[in-house]
C-alpha cells in the first residue's frame, strides 16, 4: 500500500448528498466517480498496487469502511477508494483486495493521512508484505490476501530490480552509493503526476530504508 493524497470529490457526488433520501445505489454518475478515484490513484489498486483503470470492469469502487455497517459513510468521499477487480469470480483462496475483503474490516485507511499507511507496512526479500502489529498484519494476509503468490511474486521481481541497481551502482562507482543518488532514484521512479509503475511502494520502501539508514 501506498498514502493516497484525496482531493476534491467529483461535483456530482457533492450534488447527489444534498438530495433527498440519497444513498450509494441511487448516485448515477459512478462513471465519473472511478474516473476521479483512478486519477487520484495514479493508476493503482488502493492495497494491492495493481495497475487499475476508470472502465467498469477495470476497478472496483470500494468502501474502506463497509455500506453495510456505516450506512452514513457510504457517500463519504474520503471514505471511497479505488481497488482492483481482485481475482473476482474465482475461488476465495485466489481473491484479493476488496473482493476477498468483502464487508470485513482493516483497521487502516490508506487514503487517511493520520493512519501514515506507509509506516505501518515493511516488505521480505521474497516480496511478502508486513504489518506492524499483529492484527493489521493478520488482516494484510486473511482480510486483503496480499501474500497471494502471484502479488508477492510481483513485488520481489521489483526488490530484485532495485538490489541489482544498488549492486551495479556499488561496482560502477567503486564504493558506496552516495546519498544523492539515492535520492534520485527515488525522485526517478515517482515522477510528479502521471501513472505510477504497479507495484513501485516496494521500490520506494526499500530507497527509504537505505536513506534512513544514512541519516542515522
Amino acid at each position: 500500500m501506498r498514502t493516497i493524497i484525496k482531493g476534491p470529490e467529483p461535483a456530482s457526488l457533492t450534488a447527489h448528498r444534498k438530495n433527498p433520501h440519497s444513498d450509494y445505489d441511487n448516485y448515477e454518475a459512478k462513471a465519473e466517480l472511478r474516473h476521479t478515484l483512478v486519477n487520484e490513484q495514479r493508476g493503482l489498486c488502493c492495497y494491492c498496487m495493481g495497475r487499475i483503470n476508470s472502465a467498469v470492469k477495470g476497478m472496483k469502487i470500494e468502501h474502506w469502511r463497509s455500506q453495510t455497517e456505516f450506512r452514513d459513510e457510504q457517500l463519504n468521499y474520503g471514505n471511497l477508494l479505488a481497488a482492483c477487480l481482485g481475482g473476482e469470480g474465482q475461488p476465495r483462496h485466489q481473491q484479493h483486495c476488496d473482493t476477498r475483503k468483502g464487508e470485513r474490516e482493516i483497521e487502516w485507511n490508506p487514503a487517511d493521512p493520520v493512519h501514515h499507511i506507509e509506516t505501518r507496512i515493511r516488505y521480505g526479500i521474497d516480496g511478502s508484505i508486513h504489518g506492524d502489529d499483529t492484527k493489521f498484519d493478520e488482516q494484510l494476509n486473511d482480510v486483503l490476501n496480499l501474500n497471494r503468490p502471484i502479488l508477492r511474486n510481483n513485488r520481489k521481481f521489483l526488490l530484485d530490480a532495485i538490489l541489482s541497481w544498488w549492486k551495479h551502482e556499488k561496482a560502477r562507482i567503486r564504493g558506496p552509493v552516495p546519498r544523492n543518488r539515492f535520492v534520485r532514484e527515488k525522485e526517478r521512479r515517482v515522477p510528479s503526476e502521471g501513472q505510477l509503475r504497479p507495484y513501485c511502494q516496494v521500490t520506494i520502501w526499500w530507497l527509504d530504508q537505505r536513506l534512513n539508514r544514512m541519516a542515522a
